[in-house]
């Protein structure tokens, strides 16, 4: 069973088609560049485009960094305030003719990786997923069950949100070393460590595949692995998700 897979993220719009038995991709990935001007409709639009490269016609599962409830997008800070309110689900199905189903991005990126990533993941009682890009994603796990829509980025770490202070994209933005970054990154840990004394962090993203060269900065009791399946666990989590939901 092949099914569309969709990660929105605050830079860019990606897509490919997923073996959901499997959880590898089954079609190359397709990138369209996202702004915070971008409006729902050009994004969405993206989306139309990723499936017709594709040659696809079926179920869609899209992953949006904000609170969805519903297919309906309730929280948007990375992309463009018109996304508060947006049935997206609706939208994707009015623009493509496919049903789709949609969750927090981060949700669905932890969703992956519970499945397919490390035997490590799926033993722990408690999990917290932490997906590092533009933003700063989370997603919680209790004996395998996920707590959805945690977006634990937004909590302050002093005057700022843990996303403000150390996401992927502050590192670049303020040119700062991977010493000087996994320190900013450890003082976030430390207060989920301290709030949800979770047995395992997973660490997502792009960022994840560079895991060697901060990782040994970090100063917390909890064992922090890299994410096994890279910034592929949107993609692969959002096509699962929506074939479990819809199929």
């Amino acid at each position: 069973m092949v099914v569309l897979g969709i990660d929105i993220g605050g830079s860019a719009t990606k897509g490919a088609l997923v073996d959901v038995e499997t959880g590898k991709f089954a079609s190359e990935r397709i990138r369209f560049k996202n702004s915070k001007a971008n409006k729902p409709r050009e994004i969405v639009a993206s989306i139309k485009k990723i499936a017709k490269k594709l040659d696809y016609s079926g179920i869609i599962g899209a992953g949006f960094p904000g609170i969805v409830k519903d297919g309906v997008i309730g929280t948007s800070v990375n992309l463009h305030k018109d996304w508060v309110g947006a049935n997206l689900a609706k939208m994707i199905e009015t623009e493509t003719g496919n049903k789709a189903f949609i969750l927090n991005d981060a949700d669905a990126a932890g969703m992956a990786e519970m499945r397919f990533g490390s035997e490590e993941a799926r033993s722990a009682a408690v999990v917290m997923f932490l997906t590092l890009g533009t933003g700063l994603g989370t997603a919680l796990f209790v004996d395998g069950n996920l707590l959805r829509n945690t977006e634990l980025g937004h909590m302050l770490i002093g005057k700022q949100t843990a996303e403000q202070y150390s996401s992927a994209a502050v590192k670049t933005r303020e040119k700062l070393t991977w010493k000087q970054w996994a320190l900013r990154f450890d003082e976030s840990l430390k207060a989920y460590e301290f709030l949800l004394n979770p047995d395992l962090f997973i660490l997502g993203g792009g960022i994840s595949a560079l895991f060697d060269k901060y990782s040994k900065y970090f100063t917390i009791k909890t064992k922090v692995i890299p994410a096994k399946l890279e910034n592929r666990a949107g993609i692969i989590g959002a096509a699962v998700t929506a074939q479990e939901k819809l199929g």
